[in-house]
């Protein structure tokens, strides 16, 4: 359902009738997608979207999986390719822009950006799908890492979440300017992104001032947070931060994770002083004593979780 360059002559209802699904099933899809409803008299569409619904109907009818299945699978794939489209073009703008030498208007350097992204589109694709099944294979990977133990939960794995946020990044943002404000933004997941991946984690999120990760190794855990700490809070061109680490048993849905050391690690960074790591008992407790040292702070209460204990711990 991408757009192309073939003719843009046929309404949702000719659509569906092609591709051989229901009126409703077609909306649901194109809702899934992202995008917009369209009047079911408006010649929107063209042949591309045809063979995407086609397709759609193919999975579906093969009885592999249900119509809902391909319907829910559909809007995880909008909701990336949204962001991902988002992220491409501002980056293009922003690549054009700083190569603007003879002063180009902007209607002139969005027709630029355009152009650049024509180029590279077709390579680009074969990256994506590279990505994608690269990606596949680790998923699968953990989804089997699931099941390894003993009470063989599927889609619940042990891990470390860190979420690691800029201090003061309202107060701070108020005195930039919106380009200095974005350019901070992207720099910091940029950094955050690098680190992660470096010591075998992902990113599951980012919140513009701040990022979430996993690692299944607590100690990898530590070192990402610790790395973030030093690409982030130890340059003086850069703010500082504080990281929060908690690990349990973490249920991963749809490109999300939830469970109470998500929830832990996020309240955990307010207690953090800028640029220091605070972790949970749980964490602590994979620590190597020869490693690291742990330090209980005050108890304290924390919403959802009642009086707690936080640690601060740094190596030795």
């Amino acid at each position: 359902m991408a757009k192309s360059k073939q003719p843009v002559n046929l309404t949702s209802a000719e659509v569906a009738e092609k591709a051989g699904v229901s009126l409703d099933q077609a909306k649901r899809l194109w809702r899934a997608l992202g995008f917009p409803e369209i009047g079911d008299d408006e010649a929107f569409f063209d042949e591309a979207d045809v063979q995407a619904l086609a397709k759609a109907n193919e999975i579906s009818g093969n009885g592999l999986v249900s119509f809902d299945l391909v319907v829910n699978l559909t809007r995880g794939i909008g909701q990336s390719m949204a962001r991902l489209s988002d992220y491409e073009v501002s980056a293009l703008l922003h690549h054009v822009e700083t190569q603007n030498e003879d002063e180009r208007s902007p209607s002139e350097l969005l027709k630029a950006t355009v152009s650049v992204s024509e180029q590279f589109e077709s390579a680009f694709e074969e990256m994506m799908t590279f990505a994608w099944r690269r990606h596949m294979r680790a998923a699968l990977a953990r989804a089997e890492a699931s099941v390894a133990g003993p009470e063989e939960q599927l889609g619940t794995v042990w891990q470390t979440v860190g979420f690691a946020d800029i201090v003061s990044f309202t107060a701070l943002s108020n005195t930039l300017t919106e380009e200095k404000i974005g350019d901070l933004v992207e720099l910091f997941e940029s950094r955050c992104a690098d680190v992660v991946a470096t010591w075998g984690g992902r990113i599951i999120k980012s919140l513009g001032d701040s990022v979430l990760f996993v690692n299944d190794d607590p100690l990898q855990a530590y070192g990402t947070a610790e790395g973030i700490i030093n690409v982030i809070g130890r340059d003086p061109r850069m703010p500082d931060v504080r990281v929060g680490l908690a690990s349990g048993n973490v249920v991963s849905r749809l490109g999300d994770v939830f469970g109470p050391p998500v929830n832990m690690a996020a309240r955990l960074t307010a207690v953090a002083r800028r640029n220091r790591i605070i972790i949970d008992e749980a964490t602590a407790g994979a620590m190597p004593e020869d490693e690291f040292e742990t330090r209980r702070l005050a108890a304290r209460p924390v919403r959802g979780f009642g009086i707690v204990e936080p640690v601060a711990v740094r190596r030795v």
